[in-house]
């Protein structure tokens, strides 16, 4: 990432910490945990480090395995540990600025850390809202990334398509697609994750992760999906019938697809995260399968994979231009299984754009 890319999200965070009346933020990441939030403000992606941000210094304290990775990455500031830890040598940099008030994540820092952390600075803050509320407004640059990563998850999708038989199992698809998002050019398919795979009956679970049932004749098979590119994932689910679907099934996807049409059209800055969800919902709740719908309509996406803002009945969100969300109605019956539409979506000044493409809604009918 450019430095000057850098520098004008730190411009952006020093805004925000001047009205918060901050001296000091420390954002910590630990075996990669919080590791978004530090490659968003520093460019640095090794798995462990301190960042300590003022109005003046940009200060990354890490290990000699990242001495050369660290400054090649990141405009900060670079302090190795040396002999300390990461605790005591981010205790030592504190003690040494001075500051008063320092800001922490509280949602993402143990109760162990902090105690040794809190002696250094006479008083904390928890400003837990502060990196996700600069992540959620995406820059043309991270749009992109999601787009192309949408594009090779897409692609890796039609192509795994053509491998499909009566009695390859769930697990064989996802290793199938996870090769071809990585051949394509993506990092990886998901950053920690596997794909969601479930066939038949086992479509009722939203989240049925693959296992080795084998694909049957007549099943309804979804598949949750997606790719990273330069850090940023995308998330998509597509659904394929062994066979020709059935009359049930067309009338599910008939249904999804006008909720998911209608709440990609509700999308705009100003409107909450729960009206959204209402309009999809209604919808399924209006041709009778609104008890099958068991999840919110969507979610933020951008470098994890769930992020603010929520579309759901209990979102209290309000959309943003730059936001990148998520829209996945759904319908789930216990003994039958289930679908699912899913694409992302950036809000703007205007409404929304789909970024992933809409490619391939419709239940692909595999020949057998």
């Amino acid at each position: 990432m450019p430095f000057s890319h850098i520098e004008s999200r730190l411009g952006m965070l020093r805004a925000m910490m001047a009205e918060e009346e901050l001296d000091v933020l420390v954002v910590l990441s630990s075996e990669n945990y919080n590791g978004e939030s530090v490659a968003y403000i520093s460019g640095f992606t090794g798995s462990s480090c301190a960042l300590l941000i003022s109005p003046n210094r940009a200060m990354l304290v890490t290990d000699g395995r990242y001495a050369v990775q660290a400054r090649e990455q990141s405009p900060f500031e670079v302090v190795l540990q040396g002999r300390e830890s990461l605790r005591d040598r981010t205790v030592m940099a504190l003690r040494d600025g001075g500051w008063s008030t320092a800001g922490f994540e509280a949602g993402r820092l143990s109760v162990d850390m902090f105690r040794s952390l809190e002696r250094s600075v006479p008083v904390w803050r928890d400003c837990s809202a502060l990196l996700p509320s600069l992540r959620r407004c995406k820059d043309g640059v991270e749009v992109a990334a999601v787009s192309r990563a949408a594009e090779i998850a897409c692609s890796a999708y039609e192509e795994a398509l053509e491998h499909v038989r009566v009695g390859m199992t769930e697990i064989e698809f996802n290793a199938l697609l996870e090769y071809l998002v990585r051949k394509k050019g993506a990092e990886c398919g998901w950053k920690g994750g596997r794909f969601v795979v479930a066939s038949g009956e086992r479509g009722a679970m939203p989240h049925g992760r693959a296992t080795e049932r084998a694909f049957q004749l007549g099943d309804i098979v979804t598949v949750d999906f997606g790719a990273t590119v330069d850090g940023y994932m995308s998330d998509l689910t597509r659904n394929f019938s062994m066979g020709p679907l059935s009359p049930k099934g067309r009338e599910i996807e008939a249904v999804l697809l006008e909720a998911a049409a209608a709440a990609a059209e509700a999308l705009r800055p100003g409107v909450t995260g729960s009206l959204v969800d209402s309009v999809a919902r209604g919808i399924i709740t209006d041709r009778g399968w609104g008890g099958n719908f068991s999840h919110g309509l969507g979610h933020g996406l951008g470098l994890e994979i769930h992020e603010p803002p929520r579309l759901s009945p209990l979102s209290e969100d309000v959309l943003r231009e730059g936001d990148v969300v998520t829209i996945e109605p759904g319908i789930y019956i216990e003994g039958w299984g289930g679908m699912r539409i899913e694409d992302d979506y950036l809000v703007t000044g205007s409404g929304a754009v789909c970024i992933s493409g809409g490619r391939g809604r419709s239940t692909r009918e595999i020949s057998l």
